[in-house]
């Protein structure tokens, strides 16, 4: 590899600093400490520092997701850092990335995603059910709109109710007081804090499809460092590049967010990129879902240096074959196109003016 990675002053004596931005919270730091260690054997020669701060997200914990109204909740902050060169790159979950990127930032590595699946996890008293053996009138806890339209839909016997915070305040929420019988979360982040003992339930697609980029880790970067920007493109994974960019191909084309309720299901299997998309009601009794396929190649590009600025949804993946890149960006918006003509649009629109109102 030719990256240049030596000391900004020549000195080959001085090892390069190179400084990883983060939010503060413990699943934030585990997640960005595996990407630095995984860094750290690629590049034993370079000091990586980590530099952990809050966000509009974690802040406000009194609303909902959906009724804060700022679009880069988890990510505004560590942006402000790297265009003031404060630190040279943010770990992310790719979920909490807009869509479309501020200009001169661009996400430089999609790691290889850890289950994108939802996950129940049941107040003690209620070890050994299920949802669908709970009691009628339990109240299951999501600060999510997709799963509550998703669940309502599947499960009309239960109540849900916004519940925030990081993964410990809210599993505290849940084990300290009757006021939930369960809380959904996402099944990576228990998976990564080593809480698997406490997912009581793994919903599959049927009951409950993921958001956007579920699961997955994401590396931005500002778009000019070209050293930066080599040294991540290692550490990209080569199917969940491609479906993610076809997840958010498809968020992007429906102008979605975490204001309507929007889920996905993507796969990459040999030469093949499914993506299953499907927009809600907030109440889960309307839904438009679809599914479409195309063909994929994950082997290194040929055409790497010609296209090696090439951004799909925000993502530069320079040792894919551009083909396969473009095919996953264009899976995505024919789907979104599909859902649009077949109602889609009614749905979301309807779905944004109540949650509005709420």
């Amino acid at each position: 590899m030719s990256t240049n990675l030596s000391a900004p002053d020549g000195n080959e004596n001085t090892s390069r600093i190179i400084r990883i931005g983060t939010r503060k919270s413990q699943l934030a730091r585990i997640q960005t400490d595996s990407v630095a260690e995984k860094l750290k054997q690629l590049y034993p020669e370079v000091n990586f520092e980590i530099v952990a701060m809050s966000t509009v997200g974690d802040k406000i914990l009194d609303k909902a997701l959906s009724k804060i109204g700022e679009k880069s909740l988890f990510t505004k902050e560590l942006e402000n850092a790297l265009e003031r060169k404060e630190v040279d790159l943010v770990v992310h979950s790719l979920k909490d990335l807009p869509t479309s990127l501020p200009p001169g930032f661009t996400i430089a590595a999609v790691l290889k995603r850890e289950t994108p699946y939802d996950a129940v996890v049941l107040h003690p008293k209620n070890a050994g059910l299920t949802l669908d053996t709970l009691p009628v009138g339990s109240m299951i806890g999501t600060s999510s709109l997709r799963r509550a339209a998703q669940l309502k839909r599947r499960f009309s016997h239960l109540e849900f109710k916004n519940v925030r915070g990081n993964l410990n305040t809210r599993l505290k929420k849940l084990d300290e007081s009757d006021e939930y019988s369960a809380i959904i979360l996402a099944a990576a982040g228990l998976l990564r804090m080593g809480w698997e003992n406490r997912i009581s339930q793994i919903l599959d697609p049927e009951d409950c499809m993921y958001a956007v980029g579920q699961g997955a880790l994401a590396v931005e970067a500002r778009a000019g460092d070209d050293d930066i920007m080599e040294m991540l493109s290692v550490l990209n994974d080569a199917e969940t590049v491609l479906c993610c960019i076809a997840e958010r191909a498809f968020l992007r084309h429906l102008e979605g967010g975490c204001s309507v309720p929007v889920a996905v299901h993507s796969e990459a299997r040999g030469p093949q990129l499914s993506l299953k998309g499907a927009v809600y009601s907030l109440d889960g009794s309307d839904c438009v879902k679809e599914t479409m396929q195309t063909s994929i190649d994950t082997s290194k590009g040929e055409d790497e240096e010609a296209h090696r600025n090439a951004s799909h949804v925000g993502v530069m993946a320079p040792g894919l074959p551009m083909a396969s890149r473009d095919a996953a960006e264009r899976l995505g918006v024919d789907l979104a196109s599909l859902l649009l003509q077949r109602g889609a649009k009614d749905v979301l629109t309807l779905a944004r003016r109540l949650n509005d109102a709420r």
